[in-house]
This record gives C-alpha cells, sequence and structure tokens, in this order.
C-alpha cells in the first residue's frame, strides 16, 4: 500500500511537531511549512483535520500554532492512514476500482495480499515517537 502525499506530509508534520513543539512551545503553520518544504496553505488542511480528529492542539493568535494533544507514542501511523486516506485504504484492489475481495480475486490478489498484511503491521506498530526517536538519533541520514 503505497501512501498518499496527503498522508506523507501529515506524518512528517507530526515527526517535526513531535520533536520541536510541546504544550507551552507551539509551532505555526509558517515554521513547519518552510521547515518541511511542504505548501503552507495544504499543510494548513492538513493540520485543521488533524486537529479536529484530536491529534493536535490548535491555538490562534500570535503566540499560536500547533502542537501534539496526544502522546507522540500513542498515535501509530495506521491511525494517521485512516485519518487521511480512510479506513478502507487497504481494502483498494491494485487492478480495480472497488474493494479486493478474496472470492473474486483479480490477478495480483493473491501476491498483494500478504504483502498489504505485513504493511497493515507496520502501520498499526510504528507510532509517530518511533519516527521521531530514529530521527533523533541519525539526523544526518533521515529527513523529514
Amino acid at each position: 500500500m503505497m501512501l498518499s502525499n496527503t498522508t506523507k506530509y501529515a506524518i512528517r508534520a507530526l515527526i517535526y511537531l513531535a520533536i520541536y513543539s510541546s504544550g507551552e512551545k507551539k509551532a505555526g503553520i509558517r515554521e513547519i511549512s518552510s521547515q518541511l518544504g511542504i505548501p503552507s496553505p495544504f499543510l494548513g488542511k492538513i493540520l485543521q483535520v488533524l486537529a479536529r480528529r484530536k491529534i493536535l492542539n490548535s491555538t490562534k493568535g500570535p503566540h499560536g500554532g500547533f502542537c501534539l494533544q496526544k502522546s507522540a507514542a500513542e498515535i501509530s501511523i495506521m491511525e494517521i492512514v485512516e485519518i487521511i486516506d480512510g479506513a478502507d485504504a487497504f481494502d483498494a484492489c491494485v487492478i480495480r476500482t472497488t474493494k479486493c475481495r478474496h472470492d473474486a480475486p483479480c490477478s495480483l490478489h493473491d501476491k498483494y495480499a500478504p504483502l498489504r498484511a505485513v504493511m497493515k503491521n507496520l502501520y498499526n506498530t510504528e507510532s509517530i515517537q518511533d519516527l521521531a526517536n530514529q530521527y533523533r538519533q541519525e539526523k544526518e541520514r533521515i529527513r523529514i
């Protein structure tokens, strides 16, 4: 399962916020946009979705910005995929425009199903905290 660019931007923004913000120190859209190379209007829409879903706190005003509402350790990659791309993101068929089904498989279904299971497991077990920790340890090798 390939992640949409929107989901990738959301994950990168959450890693950034896990590292550089706190309840006392908020990060503004311009700061995040500039540091991550994400267009500001697009990033704003993503962050508002995450705020509505109680992943982020959003504060308006001169000292406003965003910080994590949930602990980074409690935010799985799967939660972000489901928020941005939808809960059925893993049911899409590689070939057809319908859901992939065991009882009416496409020609890639039997080869793709095991990969899908591995990706689901990875996204369910990796958290924003895991990715932020890896970034802190290998800052020169890993880019957000």
